[in-house]
């Protein structure tokens, strides 16, 4: 057994080494194929004595929101009794995020021990029969897996180790070729899709949707949200070819008397089928924003449908434990500061809408986006709720272009009656602490938005203050 490892960062930084697409070491449509090796995915978890298969499992997709209904549906599981383990992208603050119980981190022997079997078989791979056979490149000893898959590979075996009775799976990017379909789901969950990763996805909401529904499994349910008619068109149609039983949120339950405040939702889910709760539930969310309420109501789906003895006091307490850094997360109240990882367009609109409704218009936006973003149509959303916009860089994760980008909300920005102000401060921290002054000046809260890498930076330097 290798010993290197000291610590989870250990591991992370380790791994942290391998080609990653999140970084956009391989760019283009053209190379989906090369990076994303489901494949290859499968043979490391035939390796590893097959982690993915240790718990059952709900396994999520979609273009915005699939964070949020992973987190709940763990939530209310582990309120029921269910030891669970949670999947999600990108982190935040600590790569730990990623890989998680719904209240919390696993302990650290946990990481270590599931690390050191993880660098174990992947230092014997080049000697694995077969590995440079399926997997080879130039060199004799076979292309070596992916950040993400590896990622993967950790999660399903700290699960294992963990010996959850469950996981709640995000995907990463699109889901046909994701690493973690190779899950064999109780239900698969798809939320809202929107054109993302265009790139990878294809720039066609159908085209997206199609490889969302990469993760529709032969008769298993499928619990999908409200989509655009051409992506409903596409997902219908795969779970009638899979003989899936489709579960659409619209025709199924419905979430009523929503209540937004600065403490978060509460709302009435009630329910149109039966097999459910034969009654409506109240339940409430620490966190602002109506779609959190479909989010809720969509997790509320999926775990019935995975797990028919779940009962109303599990879904209340999990959904009313139910947190998530950097999802309307209020990170400081003078000045009022929030910071959402919203990157799409319908997301940046209804992140837009909740601030505008708690908060009013004319504060303080700190933006800053990735290149390949739709930043047009983010800064369509935002501009009219903002007096003034500082525009920035999101961190160093990604290659991001600020100075397009503030050209680009220039260009959308129509004020007429010139008070409105766009200006760009490339360096994060100046920009960070900028907002914070002109915050605190003119008494205006502050919404930091257009990238979890943004999300994280500030949060990283107003707990520095």
């Amino acid at each position: 057994m290798n010993n290197d490892f000291t610590s989870s960062a250990d591991v992370f930084d380790w791994i942290a080494g391998f080609i990653n697409f999140e970084r956009g070491h391989i760019q283009g449509k053209q190379n989906m194929n090369r990076i994303f090796r489901l494949d290859r995915m499968e043979f490391l978890c035939y390796l590893a004595g097959r982690p993915d298969l240790c718990a059952p499992a709900l396994h999520i997709a979609g273009s915005k929101g699939k964070g949020s209904v992973t987190g709940m549906a763990a939530a209310i599981l582990e309120a029921a009794g269910i030891r669970t383990a949670r999947y999600a992208s990108p982190h935040v603050s600590d790569y730990r995020e990623r890989i998680s119980r719904p209240n919390g981190f696993f302990e650290e022997a946990v990481y270590l021990e599931a690390g050191r079997e993880l660098k174990e078989l992947t230092d014997d791979l080049p000697h694995r029969a077969g590995y440079a056979r399926l997997f080879g490149t130039e060199s004799d000893t076979g292309e070596m897996p992916t950040f993400f898959e590896l990622f993967t590979l950790l999660f399903f075996l700290c699960a294992r180790i963990s010996a959850c009775g469950a996981m709640a799976v995000e995907t990463g990017i699109g889901g046909r070729l994701d690493a973690t379909n190779v899950v064999n789901p109780l239900v698969s969950v798809i939320t809202p899709i929107e054109l993302e990763h265009t790139e990878y996805l294809g720039d066609t909401i159908a085209a997206v949707a199609g490889e969302k529904a990469g993760i529709i499994k032969r008769e298993k349910p499928l619990a999908l949200s409200r989509q655009a008619p051409e992506a409903l068109e596409v997902f219908r149609r795969r779970a009638g070819q899979n003989h899936a039983q489709l579960i659409y949120l619209p025709e199924t339950a419905e979430p009523e008397a929503l209540r937004v405040d600065k403490q978060g939702t509460a709302f009435t889910l009630r329910f149109k089928r039966e097999g459910f709760f034969s009654k409506p539930l109240e339940l409430s969310l620490p966190i602002p924003g109506a779609i959190q309420a479909y989010n809720a109501g969509l997790a509320v789906l999926a775990v019935k449908t995975a797990f028919p003895r779940i009962g109303e006091e599990a879904v209340r307490t999990g959904l009313a434990s139910f947190s998530l850094p950097a999802r309307f997360e209020r990170i400081l109240e003078e000045p009022p500061f929030i910071i959402d990882g919203a990157h799409t367009a319908q997301s940046a609109a209804l992140c837009a809408a909740t601030f505008a409704e708690l908060y009013g218009n004319g504060g303080i936006l700190l933006f800053g986006c990735a290149i390949g973003k739709d930043a047009a149509s983010m800064a369509k959303a935002l501009i009219p709720h903002f007096s003034r916009i500082i525009i920035t860089l999101p961190g160093t994760f990604k290659k991001s272009d600020p100075d397009e980008v503030c050209a680009v909300f220039k260009r959308e920005a129509v004020s007429p009656d010139g008070m409105r102000e766009i200006v760009c401060i490339p360096e994060t921290d100046r920009a960070i602490e900028t907002a914070l002054e002109i915050g605190l000046k003119g008494r205006l809260p502050v919404l930091g938005t257009g990238s979890f890498y943004l999300a994280a930076r500030i949060r990283e330097r107003i707990l520095r203050l």
